[in-house]
């Protein structure tokens, strides 16, 4: 009798030092793919330890790590480790201890706002959110590896928000860094790249969201171009105007007479393709008022990457909302929200 309890207590001894063991080596995995993300050179080793990290589960039946990041986090981990390693400044990741989750922050801006990755249940990835409105600005997919900037954020945030209490050079500081590291994860990681409006190639088209556009729209541009020295000119074959913005700077809205549904969208045309669509907001009151005044009807279309294209389809990078099936830009702009829709 003595011989088969100690028997059955030597089993059970030996059952939870197995199951602590497997604990601790859960733990040791995790230890290894933070020293990894923390310290590593290599972006593609940068972007295997966040992509561990994310689905990583240290749920443990015998040993608890009550002290551990949030899926979240990692993503800004990513984020802020890849602008360091190529020297990029004016971004910087750092405790927030009131909400126990890690922000990043503006250095170079004097308002104190803070942004976090944030995830909305049935979507991809996560959303880098400014944490007072909490606009969307773009998603990140690490699984998917791909970025898409959200068209409606972008002006809710920096046009409709901040235009009035910063200038234009500013509000271009928020959105370099964030450009920048778009642009890295498509040259270092080959990442899929939607700009959307904060594209600048000259034959990016900027489509409306709204199927059908009147021409008073473009009325009002005429009249408030009438006592200004800027020249607003029908186009040839009355399918649009274009408005010359000066050193051979130019805003084209239009639709392509050939095309059957007359599909209308925005144009910028600049000889050294440095300015965006939401450039010409920021720096053109005149554009930026009549945009805003009239947005319902000139509302900028939101696009989503299709990750599974049919055998003729591909997803084309740094093209801005034209290649994937639309979303309308006037979309809730709240996209972390659990209880309503994402407008990305």
């Amino acid at each position: 009798m003595t011989k088969q309890m100690l028997s059955t207590a030597t089993d059970q001894v030996t059952s939870l030092t197995a199951s602590l063991a497997t604990g601790l080596k859960l733990g040791e995995q995790y230890v290894q793919l933070l020293n990894q993300l923390a310290t590593t050179t290599d972006a593609n080793q940068l972007l295997s330890s966040a992509s561990d990290l994310i689905k990583f589960d240290l749920t443990d039946a015998y040993v608890k790590f009550p002290h551990h990041y949030a899926p979240e986090d990692y993503y800004l981990l990513f984020m802020g480790r890849l602008l360091e390693l190529e020297g990029v400044e004016g971004l910087e990741v750092k405790p927030d201890p009131l909400h126990r989750r890690l922000a990043m922050r503006l250095t170079s801006f004097e308002n104190n706002y803070t942004f976090c990755f944030e995830q909305k249940r049935g979507k991809e990835g996560a959303f880098f959110c400014e944490q007072t409105d909490h606009e969307p600005l773009f998603n990140l997919d690490l699984a998917h590896q791909s970025l898409q900037f959200n068209n409606q954020a972008l002006i809710d945030f920096l046009i409709v928000k901040e235009i009035s209490a910063h200038n234009d050079l500013e509000l271009q500081g928020i959105i370099k860094p964030l450009v920048t590291f778009a642009n890295l994860l498509d040259s270092k990681l080959n990442f899929m790249i939607n700009l959307g409006i904060l594209a600048t190639k000259n034959e990016a088209h900027f489509k409306l969201a709204a199927p059908e556009l009147s021409l008073t729209v473009i009325d009002k541009l005429f009249v408030k171009t009438a006592e200004t020295d800027t020249v607003l000119l029908s186009l040839p074959k009355n399918n649009g105007a274009k408005l010359k913005l000066g050193d051979q700077i130019a805003m084209t809205l239009c639709y392509d007479p050939d095309d059957y549904s007359k599909q209308w969208f925005f144009m910028v045309n600049d000889p050294k393709e440095n300015l965006s669509f939401l450039d010409v907001l920021l720096h053109y009151p005149l554009v930026r008022d009549w945009y805003l005044i009239n947005r319902e009807s000139l509302a900028i279309m939101d696009n989503n990457f299709s990750y599974t294209p049919a055998a003729d389809e591909r997803v084309v990078r740094h093209t801005p909302a034209t290649d994937a099936e639309p979303v309308k830009e006037e979309a809730p702009a709240s996209a972390v929200n659990d209880d309503e829709e994402a407008s990305d």
